[in-house]
């Protein structure tokens, strides 16, 4: 296997050996690589058909779910993947035998992703051994790095479109984009300038997703409004839920209604208190550990039956495993998966309900409470408050630090940043970066929180429209002049997507960390430090001092 996707990935080049430090296996990785070799086969042809006018949503769709299904601890089943793989060149041909249908000639280039195919699950598992589509395929580090710039993004973009489509919201655009993008990572003539082109594309289309997602959430289930969040336990069983996908947060409330069951949230699924909507389930209890990397020992303690609705699964420990359920694009075998909805009806949670009321309720981890749901709607409602403590000198710096947490010693650094920056600073998070502080008491500026949580990584979003917001109140014609500065942790893709977000949007001096992306060569990290002054982090004080100064 070759892997260099996440932050962690082995001495920052690559996991290469028979397992990832994610811990997916090398079958399940190459597996992977087979798969996106696949999708980028419906990428070209889905392009040449939207060409001609035709426009195969669920062909698109199945590529935008197999794009989130390869993303860092999301699914390590190699049968799914044997399974999606077989299902693609289906839909692949499919779309073949639907662009030439219209008359249109064979084009004169072919790649290998157009025209592969297998036709049994052994031929699937021998080609995926030999390792066709891994990344050691593109030899030159340059083209391999903003390849994976995209393809990377691309992956983000698919988590955000993918929980929007669970709402009934969806973009033609977007997912058009998807297949084009995956198209042109198939054309070996396309060079450094096309390609840097398309990573910028990739963070406008991006910003579109993520907006796509606010709206879904926000017209589902309300603006998010500052709530407070208890972090200790009740004396009834519990169903711990983590992950992203609200949908599936509602469908287990509502069936765990009257049961005399708790819900618990995890991870990423912490900001989903924050809208209003959920206030009418006096069964949803509160928040319950830490980020995804403390799962081994949260989900121990918690000692009831865990839902996994998305990225963030660390491979379960035997001796809860059986408690592990799965859903939607996450897999691991020997947890229970919850099968996709049917139309009009909710998820069945009935295996989880009938464990839980058998299991005693969760062990107190901590007892106090988290305040969050700093939104773009929320902070706008604060804006005459937030620019009068700017005007007065109350509030002299806001510094973002969104992103992902990790379990790597080094991310200690944000918990420093958190406690030394000056008094006069505020704090903007989304992501699960936050758990790296959003428990500490950091205090107010005249009554303003100096940690303000956004929510979910997808709320980076927020962030970014409440720092364009103040460009406009003060009148300045450049983002970059505001009192602004970002300190960005990275674990994943969503992460790189939000990163290619920012650039697109115009945000420059950011600094990333704890290590800058290992699969970015020197000269393509020579280009995004010189055009947009990206850098990694060094220390606490150091990277205080320079932020204080605007650097």
């Amino acid at each position: 296997m070759y892997c260099h996707q996440c932050q962690e990935t082995m001495k920052n080049r690559g996991c290469d050996l028979a397992r990832g430090v994610c811990g997916k296996t090398a079958e399940v990785a190459n597996l992977q690589d087979l798969l996106l070799y696949v999708c980028k086969g419906i990428g070209f042809w889905g392009s040449l058909a939207y060409g001609k006018g035709i426009y195969d949503e669920p062909a698109a769709f199945f590529v935008d779910r197999m794009l989130f299904a390869t993303i860092t601890n999301a699914n390590f089943s190699a049968s799914d993947f044997e399974r999606w793989i077989l299902e693609g060149l289906a839909i692949r041909d499919s779309l073949k035998g639907k662009y030439l249908a219209t008359g249109a000639s064979m084009p004169a280039r072919l790649p290998g992703q157009a025209t592969w195919t297998a036709a049994s699950v052994e031929e699937v598992k021998a080609t995926a051994a030999n390792d066709l589509g891994g990344w050691m395929e593109t030899t030159n580090e340059d083209i391999r790095a903003l390849r994976s710039l995209v393809l990377y993004g691309l992956k983000g973009i698919s988590a955000y479109t993918e929980h929007a489509y669970a709402i009934g919201k969806k973009s033609e655009e977007v997912f058009v984009f998807i297949l084009r993008a995956l198209s042109d990572l198939t054309d070996d003539s396309l060079g450094a300038d096309e390609l840097t082109a398309l990573v910028l594309d990739t963070g406008k289309y991006g910003v579109s997703a993520m907006a796509l997602l606010d709206s879904a959430n926000t017209g589902a289930y309300g603006k998010p409004r500052i709530t407070t969040v208890k972090t200790g336990v009740g004396n009834r069983p519990g169903i711990l839920i983590s992950g992203h996908d609200l949908v599936d947060l509602e469908d287990l409330l509502e069936e765990t209604r009257d049961t005399g069951i708790d819900v618990y949230t995890h991870g990423e699924m912490l900001p989903a208190h924050y809208y209003p909507y959920f206030e009418k389930y006096d069964n949803l209890y509160g928040n319950y550990g830490g980020s995804w990397w403390s799962q081994g020992s949260d989900f121990e303690n918690f000692g009831g039956p865990v839902l996994l609705t998305s990225n963030c699964l660390v491979p379960p420990k035997e001796s809860y495993k059986n408690r592990v359920f799965t859903t939607g694009v996450v897999g691991f075998d020997g947890c229970t998966h919850i099968p996709d909805r049917k139309p009009g009806q909710r998820k069945d949670f009935s295996a989880l309900i009938e464990m839980a009321k058998t299991c005693p309720s969760p062990k107190e981890l901590e007892n106090g409470t988290i305040v969050g749901g700093f939104a773009h709607d929320q902070v706008f409602a604060l804006a005459d408050k937030v620019v009068d403590a700017v005007k007065s000198g109350a509030i002299r710096r806001f510094v973002v630090m969104a992103g992902c947490d990790g379990r790597q010693p080094s991310r200690a650094y944000y918990t420093q940043v958190a406690e030394q920056l000056p008094k006069d600073t505020i704090i903007l998070t989304a992501g699960c970066a936050k758990y790296r502080y959003n428990k500490l008491n950091l205090g107010d500026i005249n009554g303003i929180p100096r940690v303000l949580d956004a929510g979910q990584c997808n709320d980076s979003y927020s962030l970014a429209l409440i720092a364009l917001k103040l460009k406009e109140i003060f009148g300045l014609d450049d983002v970059n002049k505001l009192p602004l500065s970002f300190d960005i942790a990275w674990y994943e893709q969503k992460a790189v997507l939000v990163l290619e977000a920012l650039l697109y949007l115009g945000f420059k001096n950011i600094r990333l960390g704890p290590t800058l992306p290992g699969f970015l060569s020197p000269a393509v990290t020579k280009v995004l430090v010189e055009k947009f002054d990206l850098k990694g982090i060094t220390t606490p004080a150091d990277d205080i001092a320079a932020m204080m100064q605007g650097a």
